[in-house]
């Protein structure tokens, strides 16, 4: 696994629909070992081996992160917002920012009221970002309305093989996408294999849906987080035993093709990579919902990194289960062959 990568991704804003940055970086590593890098208008990066062969398999994980967007500057000089993705508003309050402007990166803090941090019911109009700004010129004479801006935050690597950082949704599960594909190379797999990082997934699914609608897949995984159940406050009737640690996770889930999930299962038995098994119902809330319903139907399954703490500055997984999941997608890769049949009768 390159552990060096994947700390540059983490470390490498991607608000959704500003990816570009890193998915320059993706493409050019994609080139090193990819019979194929195939990219779109939307900046979508596909990592192809084998592209002759009639079975593709498309592994799908979405390199934006959630974050802010500067929709107005005040007569003082102070950024108003919105949210782009599933924030947590109050996760914001008196914490540094980056906001990313065409000039390079602005530092702020975002403005702590005792009232604010009382306040229920939070939004985001209710967040303001101090640049340091004299007035309204002087702000917008460095920031420009539809700038993002990110927590100030770095990864860190904790004890246990435990890493954390923002954005661990879902720039480990396009990291995994490319580094299972690269893997499979070097097992000598045979199938269409497409690894694709995509864009737009925490805000308009389009990456999900450019991606499939052009690869035309056999059928798909989708490589995303899951919740875990390992710290104080959680349930496990909501999300499962599962946790951090414990090895990638399958779930069963209506929409998720049983036949995949059984293949999945085997291939990680074959590899002795430990699974972790969780329940759903309805949509996955991935870029399997797209991909699922693109052209006649794409049959899919989805395989998870157990994460702590989703949606904020300090979500946390292992190294561990990351590396596991490669491992165990590019060995499910490499025991396909073209004759595969998923009907049922």
């Amino acid at each position: 696994m390159n552990k060096d990568l994947l700390l540059q991704m983490l470390s490498t804003p991607s608000v959704s629909g500003r990816e570009t940055t890193l998915g320059k970086t993706l493409y050019d590593y994609a080139g090193t070992f990819a019979h194929q890098v195939r990219t779109d208008e939307i900046g979508d990066v596909i990592a192809v081996l084998n592209p002759e062969s009639p079975l593709r398999v498309l592994l799908s994980g979405h390199m934006d992160e959630i974050g802010l967007m500067v929709t107005a500057v005040t007569e003082d000089g102070f950024l108003k917002v919105t949210r782009i993705g599933g924030i947590r508003t109050s996760t914001y309050l008196g914490h540094k920012v980056r906001v990313h402007t065409a000039g390079g990166v602005l530092y702020g803090s975002v403005a702590f009221t005792t009232d604010l941090a009382k306040k229920s019911d939070l939004h985001t109009d209710d967040l303001t970002v101090d640049i340091g700004a004299k007035d309204k010129a002087d702000a917008l004479a460095h920031v420009a309305l539809g700038d993002t801006v990110t927590f100030d935050t770095d990864c860190r690597e904790l004890l246990n093989d435990r890493i954390c950082g923002r954005g661990m949704d879902n720039r480990t599960g396009a990291f995994i996408a490319l580094e299972a594909v690269r893997r499979a190379a070097e097992l000598g797999c045979k199938i269409g294999a497409y690894g694709a990082a995509t864009a737009g997934e925490e805000t308009t699914m389009n990456g999900a849906y450019f991606v499939a609608s052009r690869v035309q897949p056999t059928l798909a995984i989708a490589v995303d987080v899951t919740f875990t159940s390992d710290y104080p406050g959680v349930a496990i009737a909501t999300t499962g035993d599962v946790r951090v640690g414990g090895g990638p996770v399958l779930v069963n889930n209506p929409a998720c093709h049983r036949k995949i999930q059984d293949l999945l299962c085997k291939a990680a038995e074959k590899a002795g990579i430990p699974v972790q098994v969780e329940a759903a119902n309805g949509r996955t809330g991935t870029d399997g919902d797209v991909i699922h319903k693109t052209s006649q139907g794409v049959p899919f399954s989805l395989v998870s990194i157990p994460l702590r703490y989703m949606h904020t500055p300090a979500e946390l997984g292992s190294l561990t289960d990351i590396d596991q999941c490669v491992e165990l997608l590019a060995r499910f890769l490499c025991d396909l062959d073209e004759g595969l049949d998923l009907t049922w009768y």
